[in-house]
C-alpha cells in the first residue's frame, strides 16, 4: 500500500506574497527620523541621561517596530500583530502630546549657544515627525481589526514601568544631579511623592482614554487597502 497524498497546500503556493515597497520605504524613513533624533541627543548630553527619557525609549521602540514592519512589507510577509504596532503608536503619540502640551515652552530654553540648533532639530524629529509619521502609517498603511479593549490596559504597563524606573532612578541619584527626575511633573523634590503620584494617576487615566480611543477608531476606520486574498486569486469565484 502507498501512503495517501497530503491535501495541504501552503497559501504561498496558491497566492504569491504581496510586496509593499512604498509602505516599507515610508516606515524606514520614520525609523530613520527616530534614530537621527536619538543620535543627535546622544551627542549633546551624557548617554545615560539621554536614555532615561521616555521620549528616547518610545522612539527606540517605534524604530524597532517600524524596521520590522518595513522588512515584512518589503518581503510580502504577514504584518506584525496589531497589538504590537498600535501599542507603539500609542506610546509615541503620548510622547508627542505630553511634549507639545506640557513641555515645549520649557524645552525651548533648555539648550543655548551652539547646542540650541541641533537640540531643536532633535526635538522636532522625536516629538513631531515620528508621532505624526507613525499615526499616518497606522491610519493609511495598516489594516483595521484585531484589537480588544483589554489591550489598552496592557499598553499602559509601559508608562507604569517607566514611572517606577524614573522614581527609582531619582531616589538613587544624589540631590542636585542634572535631570535627576527627567520630567518636571515627576520631580519628587518639588512635589513630593503624593503630588507626583497624583499627577501620574491623572496622566494614566488620560493615556487609558487615548488607548481606548485608538481601539474605537480602529473598529470604525475604513480599510484603505484591499485585504489580501489568501485562498484564491482576486478574479476567481468561490472561496475568498
Amino acid at each position: 500500500m502507498t501512503a495517501p497524498f497530503s491535501t495541504h497546500v501552503p497559501a504561498s503556493a496558491v497566492v504569491p506574497p504581496v510586496r509593499r515597497p512604498y509602505a516599507a520605504a515610508f516606515r524606514l524613513l520614520i525609523a530613520a527620523a527616530a534614530v537621527t533624533g536619538i543620535v543627535i541627543d546622544l551627542t549633546l548630553a551624557e548617554p545615560a541621561r539621554v536614555l532615561s527619557y521616555f521620549t528616547i525609549q518610545s522612539n527606540l521602540l517605534l524604530a524597532a517596530v517600524l524596521a520590522l514592519s518595513a522588512r515584512r512589507a518589503w518581503s510580502g510577509r504577514p504584518p506584525l500583530p496589531p497589538r504590537v504596532t498600535t501599542g507603539a503608536v500609542l506610546l509615541i503619540t503620548i510622547t508627542g502630546l505630553v511634549y507639545h502640551l506640557l513641555l515645549a515652552d520649557a524645552a525651548a530654553f533648555s539648550m543655548t549657544g551652539a547646542q540650541a540648533g541641533p537640540h531643536a532639530v532633535a526635538n522636532q524629529l522625536l516629538h513631531t515627525v515620528t508621532p505624526l509619521g507613525a499615526l499616518l502609517d497606522w491610519l493609511l498603511l495598516t489594516l483595521p481589526g484585531g484589537l480588544r479593549p483589554r489591550d489598552a490596559a496592557l499598553w499602559l504597563l509601559c508608562p507604569l514601568a517607566y514611572l517606577i524606573f524614573a522614581l527609582t532612578r531619582g531616589a538613587l541619584l544624589s540631590p542636585g544631579t542634572p535631570a535627576r527626575y527627567p520630567y518636571p511633573f515627576l520631580d519628587v523634590t518639588a512635589h513630593g511623592y503624593p503630588g507626583v503620584l497624583q499627577r501620574a494617576l491623572v496622566l494614566g487615566l488620560l493615556f487609558y482614554a487615548l488607548a481606548l480611543a485608538l481601539i474605537t477608531l480602529d473598529r470604525i476606520r475604513p480599510s484603505l487597502r484591499a485585504r489580501e486574498n489568501r485562498i484564491s486569486s482576486p478574479g476567481a469565484g468561490g472561496l475568498k
